[in-house]
């Protein structure tokens, strides 16, 4: 599933082709996606996009009408394609730009989601109780630690919560965890303030690493550009259960938390 660094990238890949364009038709071929498409032809033609932003996992596309929200699910993609561009199994909608360019939505497993707000989109349901954003300086230790505090939860399904802090998904919270030396079943309310300190800083530095090398490579996800991620090839803990650790050459364990797989160590993660 693209998490938080994916959806960045993606981003980042079609924000220089629809910024400032005007859209002069939305095709929608299949509306069943998780929750139906809105026919928004009407709002959206002849708009002209201002910005495309990301709000957690979210990609907020702006116009003077209102705002498109689309969610990239388990297997969706966004290209920036030509208007004759053949259309493919799963090519679901196409907003389609006066500069002869569309911007191509496909999703096989149609768990994703493009939906409107004409009201601010900090009032939509999706996005109205969202945490912090992580790479910003609204997601703190102060911040965290006040969150965390009496839970006694574990610290893995508490740094996965969008309400304490969005977009860090299975991948990135297996990794962080191993980075700060905090075992994932730890109760959250019982971790001290310099290892939430280490905790919040990795969390930061990993993610803001997996943007720059371009994403996460998983089953389904390439970028806007049509080219993996390559964050795959730098991963300690996830995905390598029963290997051996690259700090200690401890073999790595694997369970179930959350009904998501967790792969930690066993030495150089404690409770």
């Amino acid at each position: 599933m693209p998490e938080l660094p994916e959806v960045e990238v993606t981003r980042q890949g079609i924000a220089p082709f629809l910024v400032e364009q005007t859209v002069v038709d939305l095709v929608i071929r299949n509306g069943s996606l998780r929750w139906p498409v809105p026919d928004i032809a009407k709002q959206i033609i002849g708009q002209v996009i201002r910005q495309v932003r990301r709000r957690a996992k979210y990609l907020l596309i702006d116009t003077d009408a209102g705002t498109s929200i689309v969610h990239l699910g388990m297997s969706g993609s966004l290209r920036i394609l030509p208007h004759d561009t053949p259309v493919e199994k799963h090519d679901h909608i196409d907003l389609v730009l006066a500069n002869g360019r569309i911007l191509r939505f496909n999703d096989p497993r149609r768990f994703g989601a493009w939906l409107w707000c004409e009201l601010p989109e900090e009032a939509h349901p999706l996005l109205a109780k969202l945490g912090p954003e992580p790479l910003t300086q609204a997601f703190n230790v102060a911040q965290l630690a006040a969150a965390l505090a009496g839970k006694k939860k574990a610290i893995k399904l508490c740094l996965m919560d969008n309400h304490i802090v969005v977009g860090v998904g299975n991948i990135y919270a297996n990794e962080a965890l191993f980075a700060a030396g905090i075992h994932p079943e730890a109760e959250a309310g019982s971790i001290d303030i310099e290892r939430l300190t280490v905790l919040v800083a990795e969390v930061k530095q990993i993610l803001a690493h997996a943007i720059k090398q371009g994403g996460t490579t998983l089953k389904d996800f390439t970028n806007a550009d049509g080219k993996p991620g390559y964050f795959a090839q730098k991963l300690h803990v996830y995905g390598r259960g029963g290997e051996t650790c690259t700090s200690c050459g401890n073999l790595l364990s694997e369970i179930r938390l959350g009904q998501r797989t967790t792969v930690f160590c066993g030495i150089c993660q404690t409770r």
